[in-house]
C-alpha cells in the first residue's frame, strides 16, 4: 500500500544568512553562529517545550525548499569530493533527494519569551538559511545519538576551517561586535563552491544585513569589501 504524508512547518528559522552561499555545509561547524527558531503562530504554547531546557542540543528536521524539484537522480555529486564524482544519493546529505528533507544538529543557547513571536529557541551552529521551514524539533541523547565508533565514509574527516581571514580593521568594525566571530568563521571555512579555486575571481554573499566580498589566494581570505545590503 502506497501512503503519503501531510507535513506543514511547525517553525522557520531567523538566521543570518539571505541565500545559500556562505551557509556551512554541515551543522557544527561555526559555532558562533546563532539563530531563533519561531514558532508558527499555531505552535507557540510554550507548554510544548516543557522539559526541553534540561537539554544542550536539539534536532532540527526541516526541508530544503528552495532545492525541491521535480522527479529524483539515484547518484549525486558531493561538493566535498569537489563535485568529480558519482555516489548514491542514499550515501550523501544532498538536498536533491526525493523527499527533499535534512536534519541539523545545534547546540540550544536559550529558551526566550519574546513580545513578537512568543517562545523561541536561541540556537547556535545551524546551518540553515533565513525563513527555512522546520517540521520538528526532537532532543538531542548522547547516549542513543552519539557514535564514536561509527564510520564516516567519504566524509570521514570533519570539514574545518582551511582559510586564514585577512580583513582591514576599518571593514571588520562594520560587523555588529556580536557577529564578527561568527563571520570570522564562516569565512575560514570557504564557502566558495569545491570546484571554484580562480584567484582572481571575487566572492560575494550576504550576512547579517552586510554583503561581504572577498577573494582567496592559497590559504589565505582577503575581504574586500563590507557593506550593508542593497547600499
Amino acid at each position: 500500500m502506497s501512503l503519503e504524508f501531510a507535513m506543514r512547518p511547525i517553525a522557520r528559522i531567523h538566521s543570518d544568512f539571505a541565500g545559500k552561499f556562505g551557509v556551512p555545509r554541515q551543522s557544527g561547524l561555526a559555532e558562533a553562529l546563532e539563530a531563533l527558531v519561531v514558532f508558527e503562530p499555531e505552535y507557540r504554547d510554550p507548554a510544548a517545550l516543557r522539559g526541553l531546557e534540561g537539554f544542550s542540543h536539539v534536532w532540527l528536521i526541516w526541508v530544503f525548499d528552495r532545492a525541491a524539484r521535480e522527479g529524483w537522480s539515484p547518484t549525486v555529486r558531493p561538493p566535498r569530493l569537489g563535485g568529480n564524482a558519482r555516489l548514491g544519493v542514499f550515501a550523501t546529505r544532498s538536498p536533491f533527494r526525493p523527499n527533499p528533507i535534512a536534519l541539523s544538529a545545534v547546540a540550544l543557547a536559550g529558551i526566550e519569551k519574546t513580545r513578537e513571536f512568543g517562545t523561541v529557541l536561541r540556537v547556535r551552529g545551524a546551518d540553515l538559511m533565513d525563513g527555512t521551514p522546520i517540521l520538528d524539533v526532537k532532543p538531542y541523547l548522547p547516549y542513543a545519538d552519539c557514535r564514536p565508533e561509527a564510520l564516516g565514509g567519504f566524509a570521514a574527516v570533519p570539514a574545518g576551517e582551511a582559510l586564514a581571514v585577512e580583513c582591514p580593521a576599518e571593514l571588520w568594525e562594520r560587523v555588529p561586535a556580536d557577529r564578527r566571530e561568527a563571520l570570522r568563521a564562516v569565512l575560514a571555512l570557504d564557502p566558495r563552491p569545491r570546484y571554484q579555486k580562480d584567484p582572481e575571481r571575487v566572492y560575494g554573499f550576504g550576512f547579517a544585513g552586510l554583503e561581504v566580498r572577498f577573494s582567496v589566494e592559497g590559504e589565505a581570505l582577503r575581504v574586500l569589501e563590507i557593506e550593508k545590503a542593497g547600499g
